[in-house]
């Protein structure tokens, strides 16, 4: 009798765990050129596009989309994101995975790349040159003057006869066609003031934070594939790595769901805005809703201004005005182990 109910128990237990998988990729799948965020006046073809747009709407090839004093955020392929600044215009040339091409009509562009593979062929065309990112980083594209500004990572530019490879802390100026072109360095100070670097590297701070809130939910169920995958609570695609940690330009950590069944979740904000030691708490992953607690992402070598990077601070009630969205989640009391400790 108790062998039969232990039986039943454990059916029941593992059952339930399936089914708790919450679906969260089953929603449109997100190609490059899919919409992921946007504020201000944005449209598509002069077609308007709104917040409600985001996640289900994909630029086709030829198809322009254009900001007039608004910002919008592109995904590419997987862990590549283009955000374009305010009165700027760009066109979708190619949406293939192994061949993406996007033109910058005008204005200014920031492209993030968290994860690049050898077999992708990832290019932005501005004016007469065609830029290939080579590595992954975080490059910028202005268009009046045309120039390519490589803040970490490596890109080649081909324009005309001429290819220069540009490397981080490097920029290089589009001259006119069959002028001598030479990269120069550049000092990344003077532009982490700038608007658009600065909400990349907020937008970028955002997609960490989801991308916890995501990877969590399929943590011990033998992950292993890396994609974008939708997250509710954020509204908006996050990139979730197939293994392992990866880092953002911008210092933020990108977790599989492995990596946090192994190490568990990084700290976390206490109630009145407090985030707790650095590092991880394990066992029992548990998090109970409480209001201003949440996951904290935590950076590593940033590039733009001083990172979390662990230590003490305040940050005025957690992500978003006290958790996230303002209602708190994943928050949790005590996390004990790898770490320890808890917020305040």
């Amino acid at each position: 009798m108790q062998l039969s109910r232990m039986k039943i128990w454990f059916a029941s237990f593992f059952l339930a765990a399936a089914l708790s998988v919450p679906a969260l990729a089953d929603t449109n799948p997100a190609l490059p050129g899919t919409l992921n965020y946007v504020e201000g006046n944005v449209s598509i073809d002069h077609e308007g596009v709104t917040p409600k747009s985001v996640g289900s709407t994909t630029l086709e090839p030829g198809q322009s989309i254009a900001t007039d004093n608004g910002k919008a955020e592109i995904l590419l392929t997987p862990g590549v994101y283009l955000r374009l600044g305010s009165d700027s215009s760009a066109q979708l040339v190619s949406p293939s995975i192994t061949n993406t091409e996007v033109a910058l009509n005008h204005g200014e562009a920031i492209v993030e790349v968290d994860e690049l593979h050898k077999q992708n062929d990832l290019r932005i065309v501005n004016g007469n040159a065609t830029t290939t990112l080579q590595k992954t980083g975080l490059y910028e594209f202005d268009n009046n003057p045309a120039m390519v500004r490589v803040y970490k990572g490596q890109a080649e530019v081909q324009a005309g006869e001429h290819q220069v490879k540009v490397k981080g802390g490097h920029e290089l100026a589009l001259a006119p066609e069959n002028a001598k072109l030479k990269a120069t360095g550049f000092d990344k100070n003077n532009y982490e003031s700038a608007d658009l670097y600065r909400w990349s590297s907020l937008r970028s701070q955002y997609l960490a934070e989801a991308n916890v809130d995501a990877a969590r939910v399929y943590a011990g169920y033998g992950w292993t594939s890396p994609g974008w995958f939708w997250d509710p609570y954020f509204a908006s695609y996050t990139f979730i790595p197939g293994a392992g940690v990866l880092y953002s330009p911008f210092g933020w950590g990108f977790y599989s769901p492995a990596f946090l069944y192994s190490y568990g979740y990084p700290g976390f904000y206490g109630r009145s805005g407090f985030y707790g030691r650095p590092g991880f708490y394990g066992a029992p992953h548990v998090y109970a809703p409480r209001a201003g607690v949440g996951p904290r992402p935590i950076a590593r070598g940033a590039i733009g201004s001083t990172p979390h990077a662990g230590g003490f601070g305040v940050m005025g009630g957690g992500f978003h005005g006290g958790g996230f969205h303002g209602g708190g989640f994943h928050g949790g009391g005590f996390a004990g182990g790898h770490g320890g400790g808890m917020g305040r």
